[in-house]
């Protein structure tokens, strides 16, 4: 006990400096974005939202937003189709099993700098064009497959097979048995797969970098803005990033969370 209550102050001042190192930037960046001075930095002036309006006034800006979030559906939506198609085949024993689920994470430990720059190459021997809805869309894909699929798997594995089997003695076919019975129970799981799938790729900066040509998504418009003049508006941006982002992945867990506490 003695020991315990020596070690519980450390425990406890271990635990909030964590959290002001993973917070305290984020609270930085909120109240440079709304500190009404000439560049980025302090001290703090006065409140302004001018740099909002700035950012949704800008056509560059606009533009970099409107690219990130239609590729992030574009990709949210064909990585979670894809690893919902891998989920369902892999509920039966396939040959090399093992071998195509090691092959399916691999772009989760791969560095992104090394899978950008693998598919560049492979894109420039194959002469294909590097633009945002090829090389980049290909990157992003397969960025967030593996994600989407470790949302969907462990719901699909765990679905009891005596429902399907239920419901075929009383006649349903194959696809009612998809359509009526597999999928209504997973759609969460399917739902937050995408979530999570579309808050990736929305944030996905290096593979994009490196696999798009003159277009721009927001992380990397932000990126020029911090690089070339480190412009006034990019705490603003930075915000609105951070915003979609936690939204969308606080969707994902609580849909993921309400799912898993119904099963």
């Amino acid at each position: 006990m003695a020991a315990h209550s020596r070690t519980s102050p450390l425990l406890k001042a271990y635990t909030v400096a964590i959290a002001a190192l993973l917070y305290l930037p984020i609270v930085v960046v909120a109240v440079l974005a709304v500190n009404d001075a000439p560049a980025t930095g302090f001290p703090f002036r006065r409140f302004t939202l001018h740099w909002f309006e700035v950012v949704f006034t800008s056509d560059a800006l606009l533009r970099s937003i409107g690219n990130s979030i239609a590729l992030g559906l574009v990709s949210a939506t064909l990585a979670t189709a894809l690893a919902l198609a891998l989920a369902l085949a892999l509920r039966r024993d396939l040959p090399g099993q093992g071998a195509i689920l090691n092959l399916l994470l691999i772009p989760i430990i791969l560095p992104g700098i090394i899978a950008g720059a693998t598919l560049f190459v492979l894109f420039q021997i194959l002469g294909l064009p590097i633009s945002l809805w090829t090389s980049a869309l290909c990157a992003h894909v397969t960025c967030v497959l593996p994600f989407a699929f470790l949302n969907i798997h462990p719901r699909l594995h765990a679905l009891d097979p005596a429902i399907e089997e239920a419901a075929a003695d009383l006649g349903a076919s194959r696809r009612q048995l998809l359509t009526h019975i597999v999928l209504p129970i997973i759609r969460p799981a399917i739902v937050a797969a995408w979530l999570f799938a579309f808050s990736l790729s929305f944030d996905e900066f290096v593979r994009t970098l490196l696999l798009t040509s003159y277009e721009r998504t927001l992380p990397i418009q932000f990126w020029y803005l911090v690089v070339e003049n480190f412009a006034p508006e990019a705490p603003a941006m930075a915000v609105i990033i951070i915003l979609i982002s936690v939204t969308t992945s606080f969707l994902a867990y609580s849909i993921t969370g309400r799912s898993a506490a119904k099963a």
